[in-house]
C-alpha cells in the first residue's frame, strides 16, 4: 500500500466556495462539490464555522468539525451542557427531536443571538 496523506485534518481550517452569502461565525453545509452554504434546521452535512462574511461565489475559510470549542450564534434559549443541532441561518438550537448534534453547549443562551461557547462533536 502506498503511503497516504490526508487532504485536510479535522478541526483545522478548509477553504470552499459558497452557494449562498454566509455570515462569519455561523455553521456552514455542504452544498454541493466542495461548495458550503448556511446550516439549515437539523442539518446533516454540517462542516463547521465560516470565518467571515462572504458573499455567493467566493471563497470562504471553514473551521471544521470534529474538534474544537467554537464561538456560536444561538436560535434561542439553551441550557448549558445541552447537545445542539444547527438551526436556520447557520445558528444552533437544542437538539429536542433534531437527529443531528453538532456540539454541546458548555454556556447557557437565554435568547436569539446570543453567543456561546460550543464543544464541537
Amino acid at each position: 500500500m502506498a503511503d497516504y496523506l490526508p487532504k485536510f485534518t479535522a478541526g483545522k481550517a478548509v477553504t470552499f466556495n459558497t452557494s449562498a452569502a454566509v455570515i462569519g461565525g455561523r455553521l456552514v453545509a455542504v452544498t454541493g462539490d466542495l461548495t458550503v452554504g448556511p446550516a439549515g434546521a437539523d442539518s446533516a452535512a454540517v462542516v463547521g464555522v465560516a470565518s467571515v462574511d462572504t458573499i455567493v461565489g467566493d471563497a470562504v475559510t471553514v473551521y471544521t468539525r470534529p474538534s474544537g470549542v467554537q464561538r456560536l450564534v444561538a436560535s434561542g434559549a439553551i441550557a448549558a451542557g445541552a447537545k445542539v443541532i444547527s438551526a436556520t441561518a447557520g445558528k444552533i438550537a437544542t437538539l429536542g427531536a433534531g437527529a443531528n448534534p453538532i456540539g454541546i453547549a458548555l454556556e447557557a443562551a437565554a435568547a436569539d443571538l446570543d453567543v456561546i461557547d460550543v464543544l464541537f462533536i
